[in-house]
């Protein structure tokens, strides 16, 4: 069975607070990156942006088409990396053994 945080003794509310700091701050990193290939450059920047050509497609549109997808999928691989590494570094990796155990 869980624990509430109110069962939980200080130091443990308080690691969990700065993983949970952690993730916030890697979704906000997370999120501009989305914005700025998703927005900004498929957007704003695409007239400049086909002035260059990568694979025969101007560059502005490749971006807009597939550029986005690809930094998408590279930006989830990228954010699980960073939560296991968060969970190491948190000791939640043994809670989740200890959990799963029970």
């Amino acid at each position: 069975m869980s624990q509430s945080h109110k069962d939980l003794d200080p130091q443990t509310r308080q690691g969990l607070k700065r993983y949970w700091r952690d993730n916030q701050r890697i979704i906000f990193i997370m999120l501009i990156i989305w914005f700025v290939f998703s927005f900004v450059l498929s957007i704003f920047f695409v007239r400049e942006l086909n002035e260059f050509k990568l694979g025969g497609f101007p560059l502005g549109f490749w971006i807009a088409q597939q550029g986005s997808i690809f930094v998408f999928i590279i930006m989830v691989l990228v954010y699980c990396f960073m939560m296991e590494y968060g969970d190491k570094k948190f000791h939640l990796e043994e809670q989740k053994k200890k959990g799963d155990d029970e």
